[in-house]
């Protein structure tokens, strides 16, 4: 994994002409050892008084430790559990968020984040509006959203995401996430996944949409994807090496996104299709399915519609020329750039090798097995691409062939 150092001077030296944001992190700590480094560096930074936000599963797995740790350490401390719904499930929605805002007190000094994705996005959002840093102590290598800025949460039953900030410090203790439960890895392993067709959608979008775009995160981002997909055998067997190579393929995909300050590199029709997915869910009063384990589904989804249609259009210039454009702007860029175009699809996997990839580490295979019917499936397709302001090759199929090609 790239150090913090490492990464500050690639971002003065790349040439792409973008911003680059600052990277606020001033410690990351993947070791066997983690929580108590946490409490040597709350004590290092004077913090008179910490908030542990956790649920109670995740407060039993690594918070009651920490808060122990912390008395040991004579630091004040409070806790703060997020209560699941009435399905079980712990949802970062305006519940959970005024519950966690009510009960950090004022004179807390930092935040700690003790959990995997949701919990992290309650104390993201929480701990900005409050204006307080936080800090991440993952208890599950699941996502790749640790150390973003960005808190995906739903508001009114609508998943938005909001730029927040990312944490000062991370502590991933590896004896407690080699013990997270094998469909929390294999989230993870599937989260990064998606970034196969993520980093095609952003490159795409780039080229096509006038997104601006970083070789640097891109690069940061597929040397992450690349790791999990080389040890892959360690992360199923999870071993310290697979599953420290995979919480710290999370940590620098987390870190890509935070270089240029948007989740791009991370996240593109693949996440469209979930975020759609767990909209439907709410809707419905369903429980929840696990973000990374639909990841891992949508993005062989999405690389079906890629390699087998998509490329087929594109292919064909005679038939992008005499298509009836809803935007003609993009189809003229779109034809411009079909070289291009043609090699990013290309340089793509296949659907059955990512489907192989994703059952390995013990993942779903198909949207079925996530409880996710054929006509949610259809709907997401004509419909994700709407819940982002990005052009992806799913937006731009759908706005050019048309509502009736998915079958």
């Amino acid at each position: 994994m790239i150090t913090l150092n490492e990464l500050s001077n690639l971002s003065k030296s790349c040439t792409c002409g973008n911003r680059h944001y600052e990277i606020t992190i001033e410690d990351i700590n993947i070791s066997y050892n983690a929580l108590n480094e946490a409490v040597t560096y709350i004590k290092n930074k004077e913090f008179q008084k910490v908030a542990i936000v956790a649920d109670q599963i995740t407060f039993q797995v690594a918070g009651e430790k920490l808060a122990s740790l912390l008395v040991e350490g004579k630091v004040n401390s409070e806790v703060v559990i997020i209560q699941p719904n009435e399905l079980d499930d712990v949802i970062a929605d305006e519940i959970s968020l005024i519950e966690a805002m009510l009960g950090i007190s004022q004179d807390t000094n930092v935040v700690i984040a003790v959990g995997t994705g949701t919990i992290h996005d309650i104390a993201r959002f929480a701990s900005f509006k409050m204006g307080k840093p936080f800090i991440s102590v993952p208890t599950a290598p699941s996502v790749d959203g640790f150390n973003s800025m960005g808190a995906p949460v739903v508001i009114k039953g609508f998943k938005l995401t909001y730029q927040m900030h990312s944490p000062i410090a991370i502590f991933a203790d590896l004896s407690i996430l080699q013990e997270a439960p094998k469909e929390l890895i294999a989230a993870g392993f599937g989260d990064m996944i998606g970034k196969y067709t993520s980093l095609a959608d952003w490159k795409f979008s780039h080229l096509i949409g006038g997104e601006s775009y970083c070789p640097l995160s891109a690069r940061l981002t597929y040397e992450a994807l690349d790791d999990c997909v080389k040890y892959v055998d360690q992360i199923s067997d999870a071993d310290e090496e697979g599953i420290k190579i995979l919480i710290q393929a999370l940590i620098q995909s987390g870190l890509a996104m935070l270089l240029v300050g948007h989740s791009s590199p991370a996240s593109g029709g693949e996440h469209h299709l979930s975020h759609y997915w767990e909209m439907e869910f709410l809707k419905q009063g369903r429980a929840q399915v696990l973000h990374g384990a639909k990841v891992a589904v949508s993005a062989q989804l999405i690389l079906e519609v890629y390699k087998n249609k998509v490329l087929t259009l594109i292919s064909n210039k005679h038939r992008l020329e005499n298509l009836d454009a809803k935007n003609k702007d993009m189809l003229h860029k779109v034809i411009e750039k079909q070289t291009e175009v043609e090699a990013i699809i290309h340089s793509l996997p296949d659907p059955e090798s990512l489907s192989l990839l994703v059952q390995k580490v013990g993942g779903a295979g198909s949207p079925g097995e996530l409880g996710i019917h054929t006509e949610l499936v259809q709907n997401s397709l004509l419909e994700g691409h709407t819940l982002r302001n990005r052009y992806t090759m799913l937006k731009f199929w759908n706005e050019h062939v048309g509502t009736h090609h998915y079958a």
